[in-house]
């Protein structure tokens, strides 16, 4: 909240008082900004849990991808993919893996074994996983710290199974952790916050722009110490808060309220807010017509948006995680391991489907076996 009455100590200069006939006025020195951290922790924080475009990004993505059924030519891998941890389902697993990945980067799956043999998934948060690196710097796999306990995952040599399954999202400065989106939009999440923070505070200071109390009296007198702190306390408990918004204000002994307008500046605070808000969509993937923000107009209309949504966020994330499955699985079930995505359950999608369908079934210049493999029903369980 905003107080034109606050000592040097605090962000507000008030001018020495020398001369007797000096007025007292307040000015407001803006703060520079502080970027939200790199770190996981200070990303969950500001990022996740207090931003809400952030958070409906995180949760689109991540429940929208986890919706996407894995399927695998091979039953047993099959029940793996689609069984979670007692207590959990396998979509509340994947749900959590895609949204480590959008909050952090990374995302990490333990194979639970019965034996030698994987019968579940479970996914671990990243911030608990870190690269164990020999004296040389080579990398000697990963090791999960909670609590103080600690557990290995080492790559068997002569198999290539490793309990362990890491993705990260691309970063070009590290090469064994992902850069999230979220991290990409840390300075548009900070500014999105702090102008959620600027409008509460405008609200509390009586709802409207604040001003300055100029004692200018004729008589050359200045306010006593004890004066001043009898105006400042008035001021705070009468005229500041929205249940005080309106009340009218009397002033005595020299005293004249100069009420300070929002200037182009601050207007412009207002939409650049708007603007941060879709440059973290934009980080995410996102179209902002998803998220109900204004002044959209690239989609046509949320049908179109929706399926750009599905086509160049969802389904290559999806694509990806079936892919590295894939290999990280098939030391386990062989080399003949294929795992993909079944895109013919997706809602959002139908329409295409049924179009690619059609055209398939009325092609007479391919094979059944050609038709299946655009169709991508190229994967058979096994007898």
């Amino acid at each position: 909240m905003f107080n034109p009455f606050r000592r040097s100590a605090d962000p507000i200069v008030v001018p020495e008082r020398k001369a007797a006939s000096r007025p007292l006025i307040a000015a407001h020195v803006h703060h520079g900004a502080a970027f939200a951290s790199q770190d996981y922790t200070a990303l969950c924080r500001e990022g996740f849990a207090r931003n809400p475009i952030a958070h409906r990004c995180v949760r689109l993505i991540a429940e929208s991808a986890a919706s996407v059924r894995l399927q695998a030519n091979d039953p047993d891998v099959a029940r793996v993919l689609n069984r979670g941890l007692p207590g959990s389902s396998a979509v509340e697993t994947f749900e959590a893996f895609y949204g480590y990945l959008q909050v952090g980067g990374n995302g990490f799956l333990e194979t639970v074994l019965s034996g030698d043999a994987p019968i579940a998934l479970a996914a671990h948060r990243p911030d608990t996983m870190q690269m164990g690196r020999s004296s040389q710097g080579r990398h000697l796999g990963w090791e999960q710290a909670v609590e103080g306990r600690r557990r290995q995952f080492p790559r068997d040599l002569a198999t290539g199974r490793c309990t362990l399954y890491h993705m990260r999202l691309f970063n070009p400065a590290d090469e064994c952790h992902g850069l999230s989106p979220l991290a990409a939009a840390a300075q548009s999440v900070d500014l999105h916050n702090r102008g959620g923070i600027w409008a509460k505070a405008l609200l509390e200071n009586s709802a409207r722009p604040s001003g300055a109390l100029v004692h200018a009296p004729q008589s050359g007198e200045r306010l006593t110490d004890a004066q001043f702190e009898r105006l400042k306390t008035e001021l705070e408990n009468s005229f500041t808060g929205p249940h005080q918004a309106g009340r009218p204000m009397v002033l005595e002994g020299g005293l004249d309220w100069k009420s300070m307008s929002l200037s182009p500046a601050d207007m412009d605070f207002i939409q650049l807010r708007r603007e941060a808000a879709r440059e973290i969509a934009l980080a995410f993937g996102v179209p902002p017509m998803l998220l109900g923000l204004p002044g959209d107009n690239t989609y046509a209309n949320y049908h179109e948006a929706n399926q750009a949504f599905w086509r160049q966020t969802i389904i290559p994330l999806v694509a990806k995680t079936a892919s590295g499955l894939q290999g990280w699985l098939s030391a386990f079930f062989g080399d003949d391991l294929r795992i993909t995505p079944d895109l013919d359950r997706v809602p959002a999608l139908a329409e295409e489907r049924a179009v690619l369908w059609k055209r398939l079934s009325e092609a007479t210049f391919i094979t059944l076996e050609e038709a299946r493999h655009i169709a991508g029903l190229d994967v058979e369980a096994r007898a």
